[in-house]
């Protein structure tokens, strides 16, 4: 109940705080080309069913005449009932982490001209229950800008990377026997060693301002190797409530080739987030 009406004030704090910041907006010519945006969502339920859920984002974001340049911070931690079997053998619910994920990353866009650049980039995530446990990439490419307009922008980089990840640990019987003589089927976690290897990659972001105070932005990432091949798309509808402040809705979409025996290829995300533009 704390934690509720802690997030509650949180968010009221910051729809204040946008709300009083739309008399004077940032201009981005005025620091460097800099702007940014910050993502916070939370949900708890308690009674028959337990669980809660947090996830909060933030992006940094720079153009001018030389630079395009970004960089991202993203987490998600959830809990929820899971049903185990305690010392006594009873099947009981105990609120459980059922999520624990925490990406980051940045490009580093050099230009040519106002629509082609030169982009380094690297990405590091760390998923508790994902197929892999953690993966790092680093990449260097081409960027281009095929479309921007007041009301849309469609840009696209490609190029060479190396990617190093360790797969999520495996579960493998183990046939237990106990001191009655009678035996007992369990599983333990083995270790799988980290894979290393060179991928292409490649970025689609697209936006398009659907009308004055609403705006939509999809971006496909692709980071495709001999061993595995990772996809990842996020959506996200946002409407805002004054200059700063906007409620976004979004989902993700992310896929894994190469997965554990019992780990599925595809996970999906769906948020609804208060969003703060500075």
């Amino acid at each position: 109940m704390n934690k509720t009406l802690m997030a509650g004030a949180l968010l009221a704090a910051l729809v204040s705080f946008g709300a009083q910041a739309d008399d004077a907006p940032a201009n981005p010519a005025n620091n460097g080309g800099w702007t940014g945006s910050g993502e916070f969502g939370f949900a708890s339920s308690y009674g028959n069913s337990r669980s809660e859920n947090i996830n909060a984002k933030l992006g940094l974001n720079q153009e001018n005449d030389l630079w395009k340049n970004n960089f991202f911070l993203n987490g998600l931690r959830s809990k929820g009932d899971v049903k185990v079997v305690d010392q006594q053998g009873n099947t009981v619910d105990r609120l459980t982490t059922t999520a624990n994920r925490y990406d980051t990353g940045a490009s580093v866009g050099y230009k040519l001209d106002p629509r082609s650049y030169i982009v380094t980039a690297a990405r590091y995530e760390h998923d508790d229950f994902g197929a892999n446990l953690w993966q790092g990439i680093i990449s260097v490419g081409y960027g281009y800008v095929a479309l921007k307009t007041e009301r849309t922008e469609l840009s696209f980089e490609v190029g060479p990377g190396y990617k190093r990840y360790r797969p999520a640990d495996e579960n493998v019987p183990v046939t237990v026997t106990n001191p009655d003589g009678t035996t007992t089927t369990t599983s333990e976690k083995v270790r799988q060693n980290t894979v290393s290897e060179a991928v292409g990659r490649g970025l689609i972001n697209y936006k398009y301002r659907l009308t004055s105070n609403t705006a939509l932005e999809d971006t496909l990432l692709i980071e495709a190797g001999s061993d595995n091949k990772y996809y990842q798309n996020d959506i996200g509808l946002a409407v805002s409530m004054t200059k700063k402040v906007a409620l976004k809705l979004g989902y993700q979409l992310r896929y894994n080739s190469d997965v554990q025996p019992g780990t599925q290829s595809t996970d999906s995300l769906v948020t609804t987030n208060l969003l703060y533009n500075f």
